[in-house]
């Protein structure tokens, strides 16, 4: 070993390699991580934004879109439409107060969905439309290209 490679090999750290040491530093890293945001206001006045589950159909001439948005009046909805996508956004915010002798109740609620559709053709905006029912928003818009329909031929089984 020459003077160099000993100097380098000294400078090295020690690190006694086992799966217990590392686990108690990661886990001692995690701790002080937390800890470190412990401090911060809590984010829990933020209105809820819930993930917006959607079904993107496509019927030939057009695409129909369902999304579940519970708890949504129509007047709290906005859609917008793209050449090219879709952008649905909603919000909704609720308080009930209940006072009697002694006692007070007071809640509050929010939520909010948003998202963004690519859709996978051109559209035509202008001729979309929209309808609300029992938490359901349904969404038609038509292609500017209507895909073509499929051949079919009947295949007689043997």
């Amino acid at each position: 070993m020459t003077k160099e490679d000993k100097q380098k090999s000294e400078l090295l750290p020690a690190w006694p390699f086992n799966w217990q040491s590392l686990d108690k530093s990661f886990e001692n890293f995690r701790r002080e991580f937390e800890k470190s945001f412990s401090s911060f206001p809590s984010l829990s006045s933020l209105p809820k934004m819930t993930s917006l589950s959607c079904d993107l159909i496509d019927e030939g001439d057009n695409y129909v879109i369902k999304a579940e948005m519970p708890g949504i009046k129509k007047d709290e909805v906005k859609l917008n439409v793209f050449d090219n996508s879709l952008e649905i956004s909603a919000h909704h915010k609720e308080e009930e107060e209940e006072k009697k002798k002694n006692y007070l109740r007071k809640e509050r609620s929010e939520i909010s969905y948003y998202r963004v559709l690519p859709m996978p053709d051109k559209v035509v905006p202008e001729k979309a439309a929209a309808k609300l029912t029992d938490g359901i928003l349904s969404i038609t818009i038509p292609k500017s290209t209507p895909s073509p329909k499929p051949k079919s031929s009947m295949i007689q089984v043997q």
